[in-house]
């Protein structure tokens, strides 16, 4: 059998998931940990450029999202980039592309649950984030639509604490639109530096690609998720990176330990503190 066959009907997966399913699954991915987490050390490294590093984050992961929706149009089948670099380019490459991204992953998840611990409970962060992990696995083994159900419910949840950290930081008396605007203390080296910080919480499109199995019409369903997925999580990330710099500044945001909490804190709503973390 050639390499680009279809796998037979006994190894396939149920598809069950349509465009809206593997939406929310990909926005799932990537609203998450990296914009409560990146902002600081991204404002860090780039100070009043933390929006050009964003605007060239956002354009590398498009490019790459457009890629990926392709060849999943084009392999429709589960495994996603080790079956890209099996098909377009051979075993070896295959394996080093599903390696490199189980690795990739892997620390994705470290840090991700880490950043679970730092917000929920800073004392306890390394055993909160154990915690995360055997927790959303046990889900996992539970099967897609469980993950999907599971899913709606945290993005509805984050999407609406992001929306009221936007109202409250821009509506608040200590917002200062000068502050957002990108000034002449950005670097292309911390621009560049903090697209790489931020091209990490954009990074979750990839999921939508490995679900080629589990999506009714692969090749049209996931073309369609992936850029609807990114240009939902770009509109929601230039919010909130424009609202924590009116009232942070790139300073006071570039030595936040938990960003969004520091910044509806400085918005003068300290109650809104636990909601966010």
């Amino acid at each position: 059998m050639s390499r680009s066959a279809a796998p037979s009907s006994a190894s396939e997966l149920r598809r069950t998931l349509g465009v809206t399913d593997a939406v929310v699954i990909g926005l799932g991915s990537m609203v998450g940990a990296g914009i409560f987490a990146a902002l600081g050390p991204a404002a860090r490294a780039a100070g009043s450029g933390l929006l050009l590093g964003l605007a060239v984050a956002a354009v590398v992961a498009y490019c790459n999202a457009t890629s990926s929706a392709r060849l999943a149009a084009r392999y429709p089948a589960s495994g996603g980039t080790y079956v890209y670099g099996r098909e377009r380019l051979g075993m070896f490459w295959g394996h080093l592309a599903g390696w490199a991204f189980v690795v990739g992953k892997t620390a994705s998840c470290a840090a991700m649950a880490l950043t679970v611990g730092a917000y929920v409970w800073p004392g306890q962060a390394h055993a909160v984030a154990v915690a995360a992990v055997v927790a959303l696995t046990a889900v996992n083994y539970g099967g897609v639509q469980k993950s999907a159900w599971l899913t709606r419910v945290i993005v509805a949840v984050v999407l609406a604490v992001l929306a009221a950290v936007v109202v409250v930081c821009l509506g608040s008396g200590a917002s200062a639109a000068d502050r957002a605007a990108v000034g002449g203390s950005a670097g292309a080296a911390g621009v560049l530096q903090a697209a790489g910080l931020l091209f990490f919480a954009f990074a979750g499109y990839a999921r939508i690609a490995t679900l080629g199995e589990e999506v009714r019409d692969p090749a049209r369903t996931i073309p369609r998720a992936i850029p609807i997925a990114l240009g939902i999580t770009l509109a929601v990330y230039v919010c909130v990176a424009v609202a924590a710099l009116s009232v942070l500044g790139p300073d006071g945001l570039g030595r936040a330990t938990a960003p969004l909490a520091d910044a509806v804190r400085a918005a003068g709503v300290p109650g809104l503190v636990p909601v966010v973390r």
